[in-house]
């Protein structure tokens, strides 16, 4: 029979066992000013026609109509879990055309072992809040 740990200690997260990739290339501080990141509340979600990884998602912004923006998180994410949620939004990102869709900005997210997890705020924000 395993002797069962002592109450007191605790078990590392199964992510702690992979050391994190090491930094990118530095940046100055006024490079990094360059980004304008948005708290913004996504309205609605809907399946890019062809793509099995990407979505139209409409993010409230604090603008006069939701940004639209083409994201790839169909594969971690239904339409409903999504709607609704608050996440963090490169805001200033130049417009990129995917599968023929405008997207105007990118919403954060960090790769996890299980998945996705998107970048939020640990309570409600106004939607386009200025994330510093």
């Amino acid at each position: 029979k395993a002797a069962k740990p002592a109450k007191d200690t605790v078990s590392a997260p199964a992510s702690a066992a992979k050391p994190a990739p090491g930094p990118s290339a530095e940046v100055a501080f006024t490079d990094f000013q360059k980004l304008d990141l948005r708290l913004g509340t996504v309205v609605a979600v809907e399946p890019v026609p062809e793509a099995d990884r990407l979505y139209l998602v409409a993010v409230d912004l604090g603008e006069m109509t939701p940004r639209q923006v083409v994201a790839g998180l169909a594969e971690f994410f239904t339409p409903e879990a999504l709607v609704g949620r608050q996440v963090v939004v490169v805001a200033n990102l130049a417009p990129r055309k995917l599968r023929g869709f405008l997207s105007h900005g990118m919403i954060l997210a960090v790769r996890t072992d299980g998945g996705m997890e998107l970048l939020t705020s640990s309570g409600p924000v106004v939607p386009g809040s200025k994330v510093s």
